[in-house]
């Protein structure tokens, strides 16, 4: 599995997409506290990446449409694009 570490919290408030992105990783977390086999696992992976890209496809492109980095990738998008 992927690690999913997040740095320590920014002292501002998080955007809409980061918020989004750091929910499914914490979905991810419990789904994999409570999986017993190895396909449990997996299916808790599948379901994260599916949330992460419903947070890419909503909150962080509309982020971007209104003034983000165009083409930035969060970090956390570029550690489970590494898999």
């Amino acid at each position: 599995m992927v690690p999913f570490l997040f740095a320590g919290a920014p002292g501002y408030a998080q955007s809409p997409c980061e918020e989004c992105l750091k929910a499914s990783q914490e979905e991810l977390k419990r789904c994999l506290d409570n999986a017993i086999s190895q396909e449990d696992k997996i299916s808790c992976g599948d379901k994260q990446d599916a949330q992460a890209k419903i947070c890419e496809n909503n909150e962080c492109q509309t982020e971007r449409a209104q003034g983000g980095k165009q083409g930035e990738v969060p970090p956390e998008k570029k550690q489970s694009s590494e898999r």
